[in-house]
């Protein structure tokens, strides 16, 4: 095998073909409302890590659990990158007319791209929130919210941070 890259491989690199069950396919028997995406800081320097908190509220008559998912885009890169990465979920039991708020932390490393090794870039992303990946179609309904934010600096590879 001399061709190592995921194009065609993966859902991740398709195109706009979405997988028949996305990551986190699955029913719940409530609903649950997503709210107040806060990223800090909104501006970062190359090396940064990004803290994310988010707020779920159980607005069904139910106890239940969700799990959280936050996916990464980058957009623009200097190398073919997935459509989104996965790169935080977490499993969060929510009593019924209840709210949890959530914080998370997205390492720099996980912004990294492969040019002949792992290298960190400057640019712009968009952070994405919810009980789905973003796009995704179901018939139970579930949000996905999503901001941007902003690497500074210029690029240098990870291990150099």
């Amino acid at each position: 095998m001399e061709n190592y890259t995921m194009e065609g491989r993966t859902y991740r690199y398709y195109g706009q073909e979405a997988p028949l069950y996305p990551f986190g396919y699955g029913l719940s028997y409530t609903t649950f409302h997503y709210r107040d995406l806060v990223l800090s800081p909104p501006v970062l320097p190359v090396c940064a890590n990004l803290t994310v908190s988010v707020v779920l509220e159980n607005t069904g008559l139910r106890d239940s659990e969700e799990v959280v998912q936050l996916y990464l885009r980058w957009e623009q890169s200097s190398v073919p990158v997935p459509r989104w990465q996965l790169v935080a979920f977490r499993r969060v039991a929510v009593l019924a007319g209840r709210e949890a708020k959530l914080s998370f932390q997205v390492l720099a490393e996980q912004r990294a791209v492969w040019v002949q090794d792992w290298r960190l870039e400057p640019g712009t992303f968009t952070l994405f929130a919810g009980g789905q990946q973003p796009g995704q179609k179901t018939r139970a309904p579930s949000e996905v919210l999503s901001a941007q934010f902003s690497v500074t600096g210029t690029a240098r590879p990870l291990r150099g941070c």
